[in-house]
């Protein structure tokens, strides 16, 4: 029977989220690295985040923007088409969906993160300031 709401869909796909964390693009780890720790504007991003019955590369929950690396299988004319239509399912959950290629994000990591931040809401706070990490603060952090 299929899922009767979208947690219990998420449920699903969620035992493929693993493995995928684990088998990572070059790419991937690449922009992981970038945007992991709220280092992009002070957002949050998970990867392989379960939402329906997808599994996202990146996602911003807050802004709702699901953040894609395609390689070179997504090319054919069969994967765009499925492409196209798992988007079409994504935003009409609500999701925005940017897509860059392997390439983009190996050799124009600046930019593709340029075009994430464009589509993210500003940062929070006086200056766009992050908040301290809790945990002991050291001499420095007390002068």
């Amino acid at each position: 029977p299929p899922p009767r709401n979208m947690r219990e869909r998420e449920w699903r796909s969620k035992p493929h989220t693993r493995p995928l964390r684990k088998a990572m693009t070059r790419a991937e780890i690449a922009l992981w690295s970038r945007l992991r720790g709220r280092q992009l504007n002070g957002h949050k991003f998970r990867r392989q985040h379960p939402i329906d019955d997808y599994v996202a590369d990146f996602a911003c929950i807050s802004a709702k923007l699901i953040v894609e690396v395609d390689g070179s299988v997504h090319d054919t004319a069969d994967a765009l088409e499925r492409d196209a239509g798992r988007t079409r399912d994504l935003m009409s959950l609500g999701w925005s969906l940017l897509r860059f290629s392997n390439e983009a994000v190996l050799h124009r990591t600046d930019h593709v993160l340029n075009e994430i931040a464009l589509r993210l809401p500003p940062p929070t706070g006086s200056a766009g300031h992050l908040p301290r990490k809790r945990g002991r603060s050291t001499q420095r952090d007390r002068e």
